[in-house]
């Protein structure tokens, strides 16, 4: 009897000592969350894929306790033969709880991955497959309205053209890609006609698709051959469609030798920085909020498969913490330009401007939109075609 109380009392000595180290190790996992983003170009790019490292870095500052694993370069050029299952399995291992797939090109790939790991949510950006049902259920879309920052690109490029014709660095052609060019070119002939009185017919908007997000030698055109072209075709302003510094680089060496020429990058706040005398703004992604929507959601237990359309935040498309898009002004504007620029972008939040609406054809001549008739989502989500009036090629 004596033996089995002994015993007891041993186990019970045990159990205590084993308590608060089981409840240490559970402190230590909940005060760490992990998530994985996989980036198609590099995280320094100055571009695409630098805005979404930048927007894990702003959840690792937002948000207590996170940690952010990533991966760049994820493309056939940097790292062939390298899967994002591969890339997937890693960040897993390594504790990611969730994963931003931060490329169109990883739609597929994600749906078949996350087909896999049906326990780990997964943000696919810019793609539609949780809109269409093709995804499972753990697979969320997200993306910004950048359709608004390529009008507003457009309008600055219609305010400084001189030649009255701007070009367009596009990388490959699909839906998002022709609604994008699109957008800019519509906002160009709106500010061409309404602050300079030109008849927008006189302007040429000239695309270029180099058949990629950015230049892979011997696989896509090289966008610096095509940026020369474009410029040397009559083009002043050169809008950047591609996930790199390209257009701006060689409006910059451009104007070195006197030429009167400048550029509009993309995707990054400041990139502008790269030649700021030729610049006159650029569109940005701020992927930072919706980044810890997401990660927030994951944590509560309320992440749930959604398909968002994100619109500017139209009291300051410049707040980093509200706005997935925004566009800032570039040392090239005048004063005068500047403030055109503005007023347009308060007209576009107030609804006073428009981007698609109708009379509108498409590239060749199909009526798309009736004379007063405002696009639905899905018919500028996927444009079928460039619009009439574009030069360049809609497949």
């Amino acid at each position: 009897m004596r033996g089995r109380k002994l015993l007891l009392v041993m186990l019970a000595v045990i159990l205590l000592a084993a308590l608060p180290l089981t409840a240490c190790k559970k402190a230590g996992q909940g005060e760490e969350f992990v998530f994985g983003v996989i980036l198609v170009g590099p995280y320094n790019d100055h571009g695409w894929s630098e805005a979404h490292y930048n927007a894990g870095k702003y959840v690792e500052q937002h948000v207590p306790g996170t940690r952010m694993v990533y991966l760049d370069k994820l493309n056939p050029a940097d790292r062939k033969g390298t899967t994002l299952e591969q890339v997937v399995d890693d960040m897993v291992a390594d504790g990611a709880k969730i994963i931003f797939t931060t490329s169109d090109d990883f739609a597929a790939d994600t749906d078949v991955v996350a087909a896999k790991y049906p326990d780990l949510p997964f943000v696919h950006i810019s793609g539609d497959h949780a809109k269409t049902g093709k995804a499972p259920k753990n697979v969320a879309n997200y993306m910004g309205q950048m359709e608004y920052g390529k009008a507003i690109a457009g309008c600055a490029a219609a305010l400084k053209t001189q030649t009255k014709t701007i070009g367009y660095l596009g990388p490959l052609v699909n839906d998002e890609t022709r609604r994008l060019a699109a957008s800019a070119y519509l906002g160009a002939r709106y500010c061409y006609s309404k602050y300079r009185g030109g008849d927008p017919n006189e302007l040429r908007f000239i695309v270029t698709w180099i058949g990629f997000w950015f230049n892979i030698p011997g696989v896509t055109l090289d966008p610096t051959e095509v940026a020369n072209d474009l410029f040397n075709s009559g083009v002043d302003v050169l809008l950047s469609g591609i996930d790199t510094t390209e257009a701006i680089v060689v409006a910059g060496q451009r104007a070195d030798k006197g030429e009167k020429v400048w550029a509009i990058p993309y995707d990054y706040e400041n990139a502008c920085d790269v030649k700021p005398e030729v610049c006159l703004g650029t569109p940005y992604f701020n992927w930072g909020p919706a980044y810890v929507r997401y990660v927030e959601a994951v944590r509560n237990g309320k992440f749930k498969q959604e398909w968002v359309w994100d619109p500017p935040y139209w009291k300051d498309i410049n707040d980093h913490d509200k706005s997935p898009v925004g566009f800032k002004m570039g040392p090239a504007l005048t004063d005068a330009e500047k403030k055109q620029v503005e007023e347009y972008i308060k007209d576009l939040g107030s609804g006073k401007a428009k981007l698609f609406v109708g009379p509108l054809n498409l590239q060749d001549g199909t009526p798309y939109l009736k004379a007063g008739e405002e696009a639905k989502p899905d018919q500028i989500w996927y444009l079928p075609q460039l619009l009439q009036g574009m030069e360049g090629a809609s497949k």
